[in-house]
């Protein structure tokens, strides 16, 4: 069996990565491949964090273009982001996986309200637990919401799935000139205004240290091969 290189890690997952081929919505048998990946990497004896996104169910910028108020926008793809949660949740039950939710905004009839000693405790108990509702507040994003968590828990590493192997100099899927980085430091990554992740949860991650890499999802056995070290992706560090 692999070793693995970290102890605890945050596994931050684009909404989309739960939609599959239809690109929309929640598919299951796509949910259950990434528990099952996910099962693989607690196998491994680390403990595991999850926040997931909501771009498979609504993406505020569609109501911005057409008037609607930025919190409420916002307000509502928190909740898209539990029931994404929720989906998780039972996907990795069903494998066999003690897991929890925990949501930012309050609503004790489908998942625990966030306290942090809480959450520490689950995962001492190698339970998985999955983070919904982002931070609780407007303007702040998922990725936020990952960095302040990971924090929180005192996370090793922050790992962002994504739909590209990396982080490039500009975008792959225009420009197959394209060059991949293996390593940027938080300032280079800031400078450079990627769009893997906002420029708020990377300064977030800077402040405190935080090592970030990004990786492609769909690449297989990714979640695993990252936990063990291996050098896929893109590693922002110091």
């Amino acid at each position: 069996m692999a070793k693995a290189k970290y102890n605890r890690v945050l596994i931050k997952l684009n909404g989309e990565a739960l939609a599959g081929e239809a690109g929309w919505g929640i598919d299951v048998p796509t949910v259950e491949a990434i528990a099952a990946q996910i099962h693989r990497v607690h196998d491994l004896e680390v403990q595991i964090a999850i926040v997931i996104g909501a771009g498979n169910i609504w993406r505020g910028i569609n109501g911005l273009r057409r008037g609607m108020e930025r919190a409420t926008a916002d307000y509502m793809g928190m909740l898209a982001t539990v029931m994404n949660t929720l989906a998780m949740q039972d996907a990795l039950e069903r494998g066999g996986l003690a897991t929890r939710a925990q949501t930012a905004i309050e609503m004790r009839a489908v998942a625990e309200p966030y306290i942090r000693r809480r959450a520490i405790a689950h995962l001492d108990k190698d339970r998985v637990v999955i983070f919904g509702a982002g931070t609780g507040n407007p303007y702040f994003t998922t990725d936020t919401a990952a960095a302040l968590r990971a924090m929180e828990i005192e996370a090793d590493v922050l790992l962002k799935a994504t739909k590209v192997d990396g982080i490039y100099d500009k975008d792959p899927m225009v420009h197959p000139d394209a060059k991949r980085f293996d390593h940027l430091t938080y300032i280079d990554a800031l400078n450079m205004g990627v769009k893997v992740m906002d420029s708020t949860a990377l300064s977030l991650c800077m402040d405190n240290d935080l090592p970030i890499v990004v990786f492609r999802l769909a690449d297989a056995d990714s979640i695993e091969r990252v936990v063990c070290g291996e050098p896929i992706g893109t590693l922002v560090s110091r």
